[in-house]
């Protein structure tokens, strides 16, 4: 009798349903024991897709130039095999009501190369500034693929000036040395022809940073002209511009002296110019060698 009304119970909620009558919200009835596929995991809002049309790039991404051989070669891996294997992430622009890259331009590109009329995309709903959207586009560039050297050089001087920031604190927040850091912002002293030279590829970027050391523009462009030809290798161009520097300033090099708390004094010299990085550089290898002999029970005589 109860399985009766039971079923009644049911019949007359289906026909008084399909009459445009709900006495009560009808709840599905889940399983009190979770699917194995279904533990662990947790729905997002922040994943979806877009259409390629609402999106654009952004105009403050440090990477100007993109290869497209590169694009050609993910856009026919994306069509053909193995699809977008990562979102790319976007932020809301409210300017030109469209949202914009913030770290993915070249499978955006990819994409819109492809043919593809939607693309994956993490979605930054919280507030995030100029800063930050730099700081996650230089890390993403350096970590998968190497920026042009001057571009790497203006994204380091970009987060400087936005934060304020020394050479150091860009270093920490990229995660790589401050000699790269430092290495990288000499390279915005060269004049504009070297430059060029440097991202086409034609002057190597230590051979570059070389160059940087002098002051003179001609002279940094007679080198760069052999640099370019072969005739100066890296080595050799470092001689070269010791020579150089040495007519100029007479071998004029740095001595500096710090004084601790406990009455020792550390000094570093040189018979070449240098910075402050550099010297920060060669003091922490310096506090390297002295813990490895401390470590290894090493006296001190």
């Amino acid at each position: 009798m109860a399985n009766t009304r039971n079923a009644l119970r049911d019949i007359t909620s289906n026909v008084d349903e399909s009459m445009g009558v709900r006495q009560t919200e009808r709840q599905p009835r889940l399983s009190p024991i979770a699917s194995a596929k279904d533990i662990g995991r947790t729905p997002l809002r922040k994943f979806g897709t877009l259409s390629l049309d609402q999106i654009a790039p952004d105009p403050d991404q440090p990477r100007t130039e993109f290869d497209e051989e590169e694009i050609q070669n993910l856009a026919g891996s994306i069509s053909s095999r193995i699809g977008q294997l990562h979102p790319i992430r976007v932020k809301w622009n409210e300017q030109i009501n469209k949202w914009i890259v913030v770290t993915g331009e070249r499978r955006y590109r990819a994409a819109m190369v492809a043919g593809l009329s939607q693309i994956d995309c993490y979605f930054h709903d919280q507030d995030i500034t100029e800063s930050e959207k730099l700081e996650q586009q230089l890390v993403e560039n350096l970590l998968r693929q190497d920026l042009k050297p001057l571009e790497e050089a203006r994204g380091y001087a970009a987060l400087m000036e936005l934060n304020n920031w020394n050479g150091k604190q860009v270093a920490e927040a990229l995660r790589v040395s401050t000699s790269k850091v430092s290495r990288g912002l000499a390279l915005l002293d060269l004049p504009p022809d070297v430059q060029s030279r440097i991202n086409s590829g034609e002057i190597p970027r230590s051979s570059a940073y070389e160059l940087s050391k002098l002051d003179n523009p001609e002279s940094q462009s007679e080198l760069a002209d052999k640099t370019a030809t072969g005739e100066l290798t890296q080595r050799t161009a470092t001689k070269a511009v010791r020579q150089r520097k040495g007519k100029a300033t007479k071998a004029r090099g740095i001595r500096q002296t710090f004084q601790a708390e406990n009455g020792l004094k550390v000094t570093v010299s040189a018979n070449r110019k240098g910075n402050y990085f550099e010297i920060e550089e060669a003091l922490q290898q310096a506090l390297d060698e002295v813990r490895h002999r401390i470590d290894n029970g090493m006296q001190l005589y």
